[in-house]
């Protein structure tokens, strides 16, 4: 579980303007860590976690599209159904609201990142601080499907 800063790009809702941005963060190899795309009638809003966050306000300058930075909370869960909705009642019983949340794509059976714009991030990592060391252990104990049939 991490800090990180958060970007959202305003970008204009025509074809090849996300493929521009992109491909600007491929030539510079930075790498995406989570991204999610929302729109409207006038824009899009890109809101990105990168590996290296300097670098990619570089190219955001060079491209000229605004943007806002945020910090969020990712969390490391596994990538089984019901792992984002124990970190979320966690949070809710510490009072913590939830403004926004996604997912990385993980891999079946492997790790996912979930990033959360919360109201606390300093309390909401004490809340969740045991969380990976739960989760795993849950996950040890686990039977396979052949064993539970």
């Amino acid at each position: 579980m991490y800090i990180a800063p958060q970007f959202s790009v305003f970008m204009v809702n025509k074809p090849g303007v996300l493929a521009l941005a992109l491909s600007e963060f491929a030539k510079a190899k930075i790498n995406i860590t989570a991204i999610t795309m929302m729109d409207s009638a006038e824009h899009g809003v890109m809101r990105v976690v990168f590996e290296n966050p300097e670098k990619a306000k570089e190219v955001l300058s060079k491209l000229n599209m605004p943007y806002n930075q945020t910090d969020v909370l990712c969390v490391d869960l596994a990538n089984r159904a019901g792992e984002l909705a124990i970190v979320a009642e966690k949070l809710a019983k510490g009072h913590i609201n939830i403004s926004y949340a996604y997912c990385t794509a993980g891999g079946k059976g492997g790790r996912t990142t979930g990033v959360l714009k919360v109201s606390d991030v300093k309390k909401a990592m004490k809340l969740l601080q045991n969380h990976n060391k739960t989760s795993k252990a849950q996950t040890a104990t686990r039977r396979s499907k052949a064993a539970r049939a």
